[in-house]
C-alpha cells in the first residue's frame, strides 16, 4: 500500500480563504489598512524564499507587507530601538523578525522586545508561556502547520505515540506542548540521541525537522506511521525534507512531501496569525 500524500497547497488554499474574509471583513468595519512589519537583517536565500512567499500571499488576502530592512552588522541597541519604533506605531499591526539572526545578536531579547500582541510568529516568552499553560492563541507558524495537517486529516492525537525529531524553540519544543495539551504521548529526539530508531519505529505520528537528507529511512518508520517532514534542504536546484519520500510512502499511511507539504501550511498560518494581531491592535 502506498501512503496517501497531503496536499499541503490545498490546505494552504483553504485558510488563506478564509483569512481573506476576515481581512474584508475588518477593512470595511474599522476602515484600517492592515500592515505586518518584517525586520529583515542582511540576508539569506532560503528565508528569503519564505519571505516572497508570504508577501505574495499577503497581497492575494489584502494585507500590507512592509519590511525594514537593516544590514547585517547591525547593533543589537539599533535593532531594539526599530522594534520599539514598531511597537508603538498604530499603523503597524504585526512584527516579524526574519531569521536567522546574525551570531552576534541576542535572539531571545530581540524577540522578547516585540510587544506580545503583535508578535506574529508567537515567539515571545508572553505567548510561549501562554501556550505552554494551554492557553493557546498566537501559536508558532511551523507547529500550527502540523496541527492543522492533522486536523485536516481528522486524526485525533489523544494517546497516540508521537516522536519529534527537533527540539528547537521553534519547532520542537512548542510542538512538544501543544500535542501535549491534546493529550499524546510525546518523545522528542535531536542532535544528541543516541539510538534514533529505537524511538522513531515505534512512532504512530513521527514529525521531522532535522533539516538532514534522508535522515529518515524506512527502516526508521512504522507501518502506518503518518509522516509529516518539517525538514527544508536546499540542495542544488531543488528542496527537500529529511525524509527518504520514494521508500517511506510505501510503509507510511500518511505523508507530507517536500516541497508543498508543510511548507505552504505555514505561510498560510503566518497568515492567520496576522489576523489575530491586527484584530489586537484594534481592540
Amino acid at each position: 500500500m502506498t501512503a496517501k500524500v497531503i496536499d499541503g497547497r490545498k490546505i494552504a488554499k483553504n485558510i488563506l480563504e478564509n483569512v481573506a474574509k476576515d481581512i474584508k471583513y475588518i477593512k470595511s468595519n474599522y476602515q484600517i489598512k492592515p500592515n505586518i512589519t518584517t525586520i529583515i537583517i542582511g540576508s539569506n536565500p532560503e528565508s528569503d524564499l519564505y519571505l516572497r512567499l508570504r508577501d505574495k500571499a499577503c497581497n492575494e488576502v489584502g494585507i500590507i507587507s512592509s519590511h525594514l530592512n537593516l544590514a547585517e552588522d547591525v547593533s543589537e541597541q539599533k535593532v531594539i530601538d526599530s522594534i520599539n519604533e514598531l511597537n508603538i506605531d498604530e499603523k503597524v499591526h504585526g512584527i516579524f523578525v526574519q531569521f536567522p539572526l546574525p551570531k552576534h545578536l541576542a535572539i531571545d531579547k530581540i524577540i522578547n522586545t516585540i510587544d506580545p500582541s503583535k508578535d506574529v510568529e508567537g515567539f515571545t516568552s508572553h505567548n510561549m508561556g501562554c501556550m505552554l499553560l494551554g492557553e493557546e492563541y498566537i501559536i508558532p507558524c511551523t507547529p500550527l502547520a502540523v496541527l492543522k495537517i492533522l486536523e485536516n486529516e481528522k486524526y485525533d492525537v489523544k494517546g497516540k505515540d508521537i516522536v519529534i525529531v527537533n527540539h528547537s524553540n521553534i519547532v520542537g519544543k512548542p510542538l512538544t506542548a501543544l500535542l501535549l495539551n491534546r493529550n499524546a504521548s510525546v518523545s522528542v529526539c535531536h542532535i544528541f540521541t543516541k539510538n534514533l530508531k529505537q524511538y522513531t519505529s515505534n512512532a504512530e505520528v513521527l514529525i521531522t525537522g532535522a533539516g538532514v537528507p534522508k535522515l529518515i529511512t524506512v527502516d526508521l518508520v512504522k507501518k502506518d506511521a503518518f509522516v509529516i517532514d518539517v525538514g527544508i534542504v536546499k540542495k542544488e536546484d531543488r528542496v527537500c525534507g529529511d525524509v527518504d519520500f520514494e521508500s517511506v510512502k510505501d510503509i507510511a499511511s500518511k505523508i507530507t512531501p517536500v516541497p508543498g507539504g508543510v511548507g505552504p501550511v505555514t505561510v498560510a498560518c503566518s497568515l492567520e496569525n496576522m489576523t489575530k494581531t491586527i484584530n489586537n491592535c484594534i481592540d
